[in-house]
């Protein structure tokens, strides 16, 4: 087993309970199974204060600064504040201790946020889907966006689940547009010769994943590769490059790997979701095998 672990994740869908917290345990399992603790950096910058953001900002290379509800104010409370959450599955899937802590993220520029990310010791960057859209930019998306940039500058593993894949495109220079029309589906994904080959899709040929989004990523950044796509959406799996074109291990998927059943059917029990919407996400999908491959790229790495 590799050793402890510390994961910078972007909670943009933390007000629903089973997408938001539930998704991120979801995200988070395989990865508690390989490594000995984990550590989760949890990031909320479209609730922050600006006096917590520029606290944040006069810290960066120096400390982590914890947040608690004052520093919030435009908190969701549809998902109560906790400033160290835990999760009983998730602990009981690492062998090890497991902590989480609600952290500020500094609304700044990317070699701010390199200094950041390395003076906190963080191994993986994970940007989460969200009710916001990057067709529809908000200030505190610039900070979000320079971090996605510091974690691909620092070669780090990243993974952007559809709003995480739409703002990792924009912010290395792609291009995300609103559709007319949302796409609800749980479709098969066509894998170019890059995918095919691709260690995020190790054993799936035809990969089944579920979609829910309206904004799309229309233009791919320099250094990237397409690894998949749908009928409705062409550019729905993408890989980073380096500058010698060579794989960097990250990576931006439309889809949400993260949307299990039971989660699913949790959602309509709290009225998240309608049963009719439920519907179109009743076909089984390998999103838990895709998420098992990215937390083995990260133990190979920080094996």
């Amino acid at each position: 087993m590799a050793r402890g672990i510390r994961v910078a994740l972007l909670d943009l869908l933390v007000e629903r309970a089973e997408f938001g917290h539930g998704g991120n345990m979801e995200i988070l399992f395989p990865l508690a199974k390989r490594f000995s603790t984990l550590e989760v950096l949890l990031l909320t910058p479209q609730f922050q204060s600006a006096n917590i953001d520029e606290r944040a900002k006069q810290n960066a290379a120096s400390e982590l600064i914890q947040l608690d509800k004052a520093d919030v104010p435009t908190w969701d409370d549809a998902f109560p504040f906790v400033a160290s959450p835990t999760d009983f599955e998730l602990q009981q899937a690492c062998s090890g201790e497991v902590t989480m802590q609600r952290v500020a993220l500094p609304s700044a520029d990317t070699n701010t946020l390199e200094k950041w990310l390395a003076v906190n010791s963080v191994d993986v960057v994970i940007c989460t889907g969200s009710r916001r859209n990057v067709s529809m930019w908000e200030p505190w998306m610039d900070g979000a966006a320079s971090l996605l940039r510091a974690a691909v500058a620092l070669k780090l593993p990243t993974l952007g689940i559809c709003f995480g894949h739409q703002l990792l495109c924009q912010a290395l220079g792609g291009d995300v547009i609103r559709a007319q029309s949302r796409t609800d589906s749980v479709v098969e994904l066509e894998l170019s010769r890059a995918g095919s080959e691709d260690e995020i899709f190790a054993e799936l040929s035809n990969p089944v994943c579920l979609f829910t989004h309206q904004d799309h990523v229309v233009e791919l950044p320099k250094q990237a590769v397409v690894l998949g796509s749908t009928g409705h959406n062409s550019l729905a799996s993408v890989r980073i490059l380096d500058e010698q074109n060579e794989n960097l291990p990250i990576w931006g998927l439309q889809f949400h790997p993260e949307a299990t059943k039971n989660r699913i059917e949790r959602s309509v029990s709290l009225g998240h979701i309608s049963v009719e919407e439920a519907t179109a996400f009743e076909r089984e999908h390998d999103g838990a095998a895709i998420l098992s491959n990215f937390a083995s790229v990260v133990a190979k790495i920080h094996t």
